[in-house]
């Protein structure tokens, strides 16, 4: 059995989500943002088969009867006033210990796939300047809008929008 036939992509089930919720913290560890993730498992149980949160999961077959998770993605729908509806790429991430088996671009395939499926004309995510990982994006033929067009990715967090809301921040 290749590595790529032991790999299944699915839609994260309620009972993937304690799975889900370790890989986010090995994640926002590596990341270097250990004490980023508020979430709980119970709201990743909530909300993972909400139109809002698709959370899929890459399952590997160890043998005939064993399988582990090793890699999820959390995808949802974004508008582009260009081009209509696109599929924005939150999270995609693979365990360590099975990374270079092609559990990437197995699951970014499938991601993709989602994408036609649902009929987005684009795919976005965001990716830290120093991920080793821009690499890979790029020959998937992916482009960094920073340096193509000169977009710059905005937040605002929740005590910004309440202060926009109660008029704190003064933007007359």
């Amino acid at each position: 059995m290749t590595s790529q036939s032991r790999f299944k992509f699915r839609r994260g089930e309620r009972e993937d989500m304690f799975a889900v919720h370790e890989m986010i913290q090995e994640l926002a560890d590596y990341e270097k943002m250990s004490d980023g993730p508020q979430q709980t498992v119970e709201d990743l149980k909530r909300d993972c088969h909400t139109e809002y949160c698709h959370i899929y999961v890459l399952d590997y077959l160890k043998d005939e009867t064993e399988k582990v998770i090793i890699g999820y993605a959390i995808c949802y729908f974004s508008y582009s006033t260009w081009l209509g509806k696109c599929y924005f790429l939150e999270d995609i991430y693979v365990r360590p210990a099975y990374r270079r088996l092609g559990a990437g671009s197995f699951m970014f395939r499938e991601i993709a796939a989602q994408a036609l499926a649902y009929q987005c004309k684009r795919i976005d995510f965001h990716v830290l300047a120093w991920n080793p990982a821009t690499e890979f994006y790029k020959k998937l033929g992916a482009f960094d809008l920073t340096e193509t067009e000169a977009w710059h990715y905005y937040r605002l967090n929740e005590k910004g929008i309440n202060q926009v809301v109660k008029g704190l921040n003064n933007i007359d």
